[in-house]
Parts: C-alpha cells; structure tokens; sequence
C-alpha cells in the first residue's frame, strides 16, 4: 500500500487550516480520504467540490443508490474506507 505524507489538523496552516476547517465533519474530525490532499489544498478543494456534487448533486439516482455504488465500488477494490 503506497504511503501518503499529509498534515493533521493541529499542524495546518494558513490555506489548509481553512480548507481543514470548513471540511470537518459533525464528529470533530477530518475524514483521512481528505488529509491525503494535505501537501496541495487546492486539490482538497477539488476533491470535495467533486464529492459533493456525485454525491448531493442532481442526479436520477437517489442518495442511497448512491452510496451503495460507493460502497460497492469500496468492496470491489478492496477498500476498507
């Protein structure tokens, strides 16, 4: 499994404490699918611009089909996330 340096939140700074901030979730944390963008905020932006509209965005699939194709999708590649 490749290793992926990233920052964790009480070390961001500037730009990334911001995206960091804006992008925690209700439990306090920040998923680490996200921290991977750590070294390029912008692409941490964009990765959760492009999550956020498969995911919520206007679709012919409902939310649960949705889901179920990521979690689907998950399993296929072996994924534990």
């Amino acid at each position: 499994m490749p290793w992926i340096d990233w920052i964790d939140e009480d070390a961001a700074k500037g730009r990334l404490a911001r995206e960091y901030e804006r992008l925690v979730g209700p439990d306090g944390r920040l998923d680490h699918i996200l921290k991977i963008h750590a070294l390029n905020p912008a692409s941490l932006r964009g990765h959760f611009d492009l999550y956020r509209t498969l995911m919520r965005g206007r679709s012919p699939l409902t939310r649960a089909q949705r889901e179920m194709i990521a979690v689907t999708v998950s399993t296929v590649n072996a994924c534990h996330y």
